[in-house]
């Protein structure tokens, strides 16, 4: 491959990454608070009970570690596990790579999860615990077939800012910025 060749792929890939870019930006967001998640998790809570069905919680590591601290205090379940995939790079997805799972085919527990978005993760974790209990707390279209229950929707164009991927920050008055 020449060196004219080589720069052109270069450039194409920086132009990819910028069109990208460019698309993310423009991505409707939805911002979520500490207290919102808190309140999405005792609803999801509720319809969960009786909470003696339970053997246990999985979270889908990293989303879904806050939600299953938040189920396992309000549904008193003090056998968490984690499954770990990794499937997305903060703001995009990409592979999934499976780090860690939890033994057994789910009967008895309820996986919960932050977010289904387009089902890629859910597909797996369908296929690693068939008879669990699949939650999240936000459902996107794309991915909302494949849980068994959830708190809130979300268009599938809209990004969800949570809240431990935020950090509060002095903003000057708008008088300040004439």
């Amino acid at each position: 491959m020449s060196t004219e060749q080589t720069l052109l792929t270069e450039q194409e890939i920086q132009a990819k990454k910028q069109h990208k870019a460019e698309l993310i930006a423009e991505k409707k967001k939805f911002n979520v608070t500490w207290e919102m998640l808190q309140s999405y998790g005792r609803q999801l809570s509720e319809r969960l009970l009786p909470a003696n069905q339970w053997k246990g919680i999985i979270a889908v590591s990293r989303g879904g570690l806050v939600p299953a601290a938040i189920l396992a205090r309000e549904l008193s379940i003090r056998y968490v596990d984690t499954v770990c995939i990794s499937s997305y790079d903060h703001d995009h997805q990409r592979e999934k790579l499976i780090l860690k799972q939890a033994n057994g085919d789910g009967e008895g527990f309820i996986v919960v999860d932050d977010l289904v978005d387009t089902g890629n993760t859910a597909h797996t974790i369908r296929e690693m615990y068939p008879k669990a209990h699949f939650v999240t707390i936000f459902a996107k279209p794309a991915g909302k077939p494949l849980v068994d229950d959830y708190v809130v929707d979300i268009a599938q164009d809209t990004w969800i800012e949570q809240p431990w991927d935020t950090g509060v920050m002095f903003v000057k008055p708008i008088c300040d910025h004439k």
